[in-house]
């Protein structure tokens, strides 16, 4: 019949192995290059945000000036029209109507240089919303490719996972209960390692060495007794 305690060492193996696969799966690079690419479009939206806010405001000015533009041009025509119209004869009216229509035109002409300054400051601000979409979609895109592998990724691990898992429940069903609960919590507490063997006068489990009487009382133990390390209070097995 095996011994319990051997069987238990190998337990650990495989809990060891487990152990190591689950924090590779965590640690999966390609998750490390997603988050970072995921970081990136956060950042990126929000300069898109205030530039889009900043360009939407310019928008709303240029299109409030072109309204007046055409309000003043509609009155600089409506008056041009009445000049020529011969209704007006009198010299007085007829100055007063062209000095009127000589205003408008500066006020238009104002007015359109005002549309040309806010276009102007308008452009550089579309180019570089356009340069921040683009980066944004090639994150976006990247991102993507970088979510397939990880899924890749973790199917392979998760599979020898699974198969180590199996191996280890397989082995366990030969450690008595309560001495398999024991292990269970001491792995809980001690870094993962619950059992340990003891090599020379080393416990391999902490690295320390034991005193000449305790390694005596380990290996006189009667076969199948359950040791502990006083030091760090693993099982030990000789």
């Amino acid at each position: 019949m095996p011994d319990p305690l051997q069987l238990l060492l190998d337990v650990q193996d495989r809990d060891l192995s487990a152990d190591q696969l689950r924090h590779r799966r965590a640690s999966l690079p390609e998750r490390l290059a997603r988050a970072e690419q995921e970081g990136l479009i956060v950042r990126v939206d929000t300069e898109l945000a205030e530039l889009q806010a900043r360009l939407a405001d310019l928008q709303r000015s240029q299109k409030r000036i072109e309204d007046d533009v055409a309000t003043v041009q509609a009155k600089s025509e409506a008056e041009n029209k009445k000049l020529y119209s011969g209704t007006v004869t009198s010299p007085r009216e007829l100055q007063a109507m062209q000095e009127e229509i000589d205003a408008l035109t500066r006020r238009q002409h104002d007015l359109e240089d005002e549309v040309i300054v806010l276009m102007e400051t308008a452009e550089p601000l579309t180019e570089e919303i356009d340069r921040l979409e683009a980066q944004r979609g090639a994150a976006e895109t990247d991102a993507a490719r970088l979510a397939a592998l990880i899924v890749e990724a973790e199917g392979v691990i998760d599979g020898e996972l699974a198969a180590v898992l199996a191996d280890r429940d397989g082995i366990a069903a030969g450690v008595p209960d309560d001495l398999l609960a024991t292990y269970e919590k001491l792995r809980v507490h001690l870094d993962g390692i619950g059992v340990a063997r003891l090599d020379g006068v080393q416990c391999t489990g902490c690295h320390l060495s034991l005193p000449a009487t305790e390694v005596a009382a380990v290996r006189k133990a009667t076969p199948g007794a359950v040791v502990y390390h006083e030091e760090c209070g693993r099982i030990l097995v000789p």
